[in-house]
C-alpha cells in the first residue's frame, strides 16, 4: 500500500505535519509532493512560500510566490534544512525538516533564525501596517519603526521628515496623493509612540499585524 502524506494542521502555522495513511491506494507518482505553505508578511509584501518533499527520492523544491528557488532531486538523507531569501531585502528563511515517527516530518519554517510565529511576534512590534483603496487600486503601507522607511505595494518609499510641535512627520506619495505619517508620543511607557498615516488629510485606520 503506498503512503500518503496528509497535512494534520493549517498551512498558516509554522510547522505543518504530514503524516502516512494507508488508505485510498492513489500513486505516488500522481501526488503532488507539496508537503508545506506558508503566507509570510514582510515590508516589501506579504510572500508565498510553498515547500515540495519527496519522501521516496529525497527531493526537495522551494517555491517564493511561484518561482523555484532550490530544486535537489535526490537526496539520501530524508531530514536536514534548506535556507534561502525572500523579498526585496533579502530576509533569511530556513526550512527545517524533521522526522517525527516512522513516515511522519514536521516541517518548520524560520524566518532571520526565529520561528515564524516569534518573527511576526517581534513584527507586530516594529512595524505598522495600513491596506486603503485608491483610484481602483489596493495600497499597502507598512512603516518600520525603528528605521522610519516606509514601504508601499513592495517598493521603498521616498521620504522627508518634518518636526512638528506635537512630534515629527514622515512625508511621501502614493501617485497624486500627499501622504504622511505621524508620530506623536503616547506618554504612557507601554504605548510608547503612536503612529498615524494620514492620505490627503484623512487619517487611515491600521491593520492589526
Amino acid at each position: 500500500m503506498e503512503l500518503l502524506f496528509l497535512p494534520t494542521m493549517a498551512s498558516g502555522d509554522d510547522s505543518p505535519i504530514f503524516e502516512d495513511d494507508e488508505s485510498p491506494p492513489y500513486s505516488l507518482e500522481k501526488m503532488t509532493d507539496l508537503v508545506a505553505v506558508w503566507d509570510v508578511a514582510l515590508s516589501d509584501g506579504v510572500h508565498k512560500i510553498e515547500f515540495e518533499h519527496g519522501t521516496t527520492s529525497g527531493k526537495r523544491v522551494v517555491y517564493v510566490d511561484g518561482k523555484e528557488e532550490i530544486r535537489k532531486e535526490w537526496m539520501f538523507k530524508l531530514v536536514g534544512k534548506e535556507t534561502f531569501y525572500v523579498g526585496a531585502a533579502k530576509t533569511k528563511a530556513t526550512i527545517n525538516i524533521d522526522a517525527i515517527s516512522g513516515f511522519a516530518y514536521e516541517y518548520t519554517l524560520e524566518i532571520n533564525g526565529r520561528s515564524l510565529k516569534k518573527y511576526m511576534e517581534n513584527r507586530s512590534k516594529t512595524t505598522n501596517t495600513w491596506v486603503l483603496h485608491m483610484d481602483g487600486e489596493n495600497f499597502r503601507v507598512v512603516l518600520e519603526k525603528d528605521t522610519m522607511d516606509v514601504w508601499c505595494n513592495g517598493k521603498k518609499m521616498e521620504t522627508a521628515g518634518e518636526f512638528v510641535d506635537d512630534g515629527t512627520e514622515t512625508h511621501f506619495s502614493i501617485g497624486n496623493h500627499d501622504c504622511y505619517i505621524k508620530a506623536v508620543s503616547s506618554g504612557k511607557r507601554k504605548e510608547g509612540i503612536i503612529h498615524t498615516l494620514i492620505v490627503d488629510n484623512r487619517e487611515i485606520p491600521e491593520i492589526a499585524s
